[in-house]
């Protein structure tokens, strides 16, 4: 079974933080490194965050500095924290395998819609 439950977003004002939770199913957990997506209205998802089982991390350029994401593996679970936050920040974010996204998968949570605006 594939699941991801995302919460933890809202309204913040530019600058402010947020911290995003997911929680994911044991199988896939275990198995597979966990990213953040965000999706703009309008623009495809694109990975912000990933982190593998060994702890190992990946950012892309744009929250380099700004966000964090971390593990805890006693509830399954994967956060990002978000710091310095920008109006293009401003998305749906979603989180899911990295390597299940790139073999094409449908298995989507609903998201957690972060709006960044003063």
């Amino acid at each position: 079974q594939v699941q991801f439950v995302e919460s933890g977003g809202g309204l913040v004002q530019p600058g402010g933080s947020l911290r995003l939770s997911c929680a994911a199913s044991a199988n896939i957990f275990s198995s597979y490194a966990i990213g953040w997506y965000l999706q703009a209205p309008g623009k495809q998802r694109e990975l912000v965050a990933s982190i593998a089982s060994t702890g190992s991390t990946y950012y892309a350029d744009s929250v380099k500095g700004r966000f964090t994401i971390s593990r805890d593996n006693a509830k399954n679970t994967v956060y990002l924290q978000m710091n310095s936050l920008k109006a293009d920040d401003t998305a749906v974010y979603y989180c899911n395998s990295p390597a299940l996204v790139v073999s094409g998968t449908d298995y989507w949570g609903q998201g957690t819609q972060v709006t960044v605006s003063s």
